[in-house]
């Protein structure tokens, strides 16, 4: 996974000088679970399927320019590892912000599933 090359993905459109921002989100293992476990490893698996249909939706909301994603799939990943990378480019902050917001929610909650090992 690549945060540069996510962004130059999304700079390399020939609208691009329409965005006036691209907001990222940089999802990483963390060494404690929610209920307080330690953690030692994180697996994620993604349904392909649902999250094309989500970047195609998310992608057609009013001053988005570009969704893209990289998700961390079917390997252990250790604490500090990335697990998700997301980038939004739109025309302002309030259009922007708010799909970064929603994707990521239905990213967590309704496209990817993660199996956590404690130490």
């Amino acid at each position: 996974m690549n945060l540069q090359a996510l962004v130059e993905r999304i700079r390399s459109r020939p609208d691009f000088p329409r965005a006036g921002m691209i907001l990222v989100h940089n999802g990483v293992v963390r060494e404690t679970a929610r209920d307080g476990r330690r953690v030692r490893s994180l697996r994620v698996a993604v349904d392909r399927e649902r999250l094309a249909l989500l970047l195609e939706r998310q992608r057609r909301r009013p001053g988005i320019l570009d969704v893209q994603v990289e998700i961390a799939e079917g390997r252990e990943l250790a604490v500090g590892e990335d697990v998700m990378l997301l980038a939004v480019a739109g025309d302002v902050r309030e259009n922007v912000i708010a799909v970064l917001a929603e994707t990521l929610e239905l990213i967590k909650t309704t496209i990817t599933h993660k199996v956590e090992t404690f130490a």
